[in-house]
């Protein structure tokens, strides 16, 4: 019998905690997604990251970077673009963190509740929902799932942090609260998000729930 790989889009935003995509989320779900043999499409959308941000000093460099050319420090080689993904041909799609989850891919850490998702991503995202695949989102990546499904009430976390949980709850969905080593799953919707580094404190305590959020989404694959 042969059994078919499961294929996931795993979308970043650039690359680096303050700018782009978080780099230990984004490696922990690479390992994860590896061990568990699954295929891995890595894909960020077009378009240059809101800014750059020196990761010694914490101050804008004002440089402009592309959010793709960026990520492939990640993914070791090309990226695809988001706006290029056929939905149809993966199993599920999951989300890192990192700042620019909220300022390039949605602009929740600069607009709040006037905040708005990209236009590729959010028509993603969209289509992979409509056709039933699961997705997952971690640290503040969350704010998009509540952004894009909070009309359908989604539930979801972003940890602990109970006045930004409020403001994501502007737009309809659920937030629980999460510890670090632990995942929400909403069934209903088949939706997966975890804290990750929205709470850890070191590497091994984002791995936990990283780890529970991969399996989590590959077991609502089969749902």
């Amino acid at each position: 019998m042969v059994i078919e790989m499961k294929q996931v889009a795993l979308i970043l935003s650039g690359c680096g905690v303050y700018d782009g995509a978080e780099i230990h989320e984004s490696v922990l779900t690479l390992l994860a997604l590896d061990e568990a043999g699954v295929k891995v499409t890595v894909a960020a959308p077009d378009g240059e990251q809101y800014h750059v941000i020196d990761h010694a000093t914490g101050q804008p460099t004002g440089e402009t970077r592309s959010m793709r050319t960026e990520a492939a420090r990640i993914a070791r080689g090309p990226v695809a673009s988001v706006g290029a993904l056929d939905a149809a041909t993966f199993d599920a799609v999951i989300l890192p963190g990192g700042f620019g989850a909220a300022k390039n891919i949605s602009t929740f850490a600069i607009d709040g509740e006037d905040a708005k998702v990209h236009a590729d991503v959010e028509s993603f995202l969209i289509a992979a929902h409509a056709e039933g695949k699961p997705l997952g989102f971690l640290c503040i990546s969350p704010a998009i799932a509540a952004q894009l499904f909070g009309p359908k009430h989604v539930q979801f976390t972003i940890g602990t942090d109970t006045e930004m949980a409020e403001t994501l709850q502007h737009w309809g969905g659920k937030h629980s609260s999460c510890p670090v080593d632990d995942i929400v799953v909403d069934h209903n919707l088949k939706i997966v998000s975890s804290p990750a580094y929205m709470l850890a404190e070191r590497i091994g305590d984002a791995n936990i729930g990283i780890r529970k959020l991969v399996q989590a989404v590959l077991e609502l694959c089969e749902d």
